[in-house]
């Protein structure tokens, strides 16, 4: 399921976090912000049911977007995590400064985590993402693309904020490079619930 720009920016507002307003009209002030699906509740569903939404202006109006995206860790991130304190969950928030344009494991450029996150870990492997250990630091937490047009999480994730089809993820990078030119090599990324969408 995909939302309006209004539907994000009035959940966005509601938690007191920044809503980037592109006061200067230079354009490409990003609101990067991800929705985790509250309806699977705690459930690993090993899907891509989650959307990755950004919101910008460009000459002075309004552009937006909204891709299929997972926010959570795979089936296979959850039975085969590679972090002795289990698999990484990303708690909700907004965390100001926290990527940058860089590569993902060596191999493309993508968003990069550059600053402290917080997770939760996941060390049972019971297919239910427990939520009683949180972890501050930087750990990996990119946001990158799966495949072409990916079915199944499996490890395409295990923290990650991942796009379901690598197209969608070429055309968030082409507003991200924009963004870096002219604002920096600096982005927020906020990550709700649907159920904080009214």
């Amino acid at each position: 399921m995909c939302y309006t720009k209004e539907q994000i920016e009035k959940a966005v507002k509601s938690k007191n976090y920044v809503w980037f307003e592109d006061h200067n009209n230079k354009g490409f002030d990003v609101n990067i912000v991800g929705v985790r699906n509250s309806k699977t509740g705690q459930t690993v569903t090993n899907v891509f049911d989650d959307c990755l939404t950004i919101s910008y202006k460009e000459g002075g109006v309004w552009k937006f977007h909204c891709w299929s995206a997972t926010t959570d860790p795979g089936k296979k991130g959850v039975m085969e995590y590679h972090n002795a304190s289990g698999v990484a969950r990303l708690v909700e928030g907004q965390y100001r400064g926290s990527h940058q344009l860089g590569l993902h494991q060596g191999k493309y450029e993508a968003l990069r985590q550059k600053s402290n996150v917080k997770v939760y870990r996941d060390a049972n492997r019971d297919m239910i993402y427990n939520e009683d250990r949180i972890q501050e630091g930087v750990f990996g937490i990119n946001i990158h693309k799966a495949g072409a047009d990916s079915v199944e999480v499996s490890n395409w994730s295990e923290g990650c904020q991942v796009f379901k089809r690598a197209a969608d993820f070429e055309a968030f990078m082409v507003i991200c490079r924009k963004a870096a030119q002219i604002h920096g090599n600096s982005f927020t990324y906020t990550l709700i619930k649907s159920s904080d969408i009214v």
